[in-house]
């Protein structure tokens, strides 16, 4: 399977997980090396785009996503 579309510009790995790399390859194995589709912060993407999502989400914040993606559009 294709990395992730978002990889090579997300912020969570440029910022977040910058000072964790061993942290950081296991998030990019299980969530943007693979199926995505369980990616907290690409579920947010695909729906309402790059700028809806939080620096701080983490790939395997689901709940969160689902709540971002539940919140009425202002």
């Amino acid at each position: 399977m294709a990395d992730c579309e978002c990889l090579g510009g997300c912020l969570f790995f440029d910022d977040r997980m910058a000072k964790m790399p061993s942290m950081a390859e296991l998030y990019k194995r299980k969530y943007c090396q693979a199926d995505n589709s369980d990616c907290a912060r690409f579920m947010v993407f695909q729906v309402l785009g790059r700028d809806a999502v939080p620096v701080n989400l983490f790939p395997n914040d689901v709940d969160r996503a689902t709540k971002i993606l539940a919140a009425p559009a202002v």
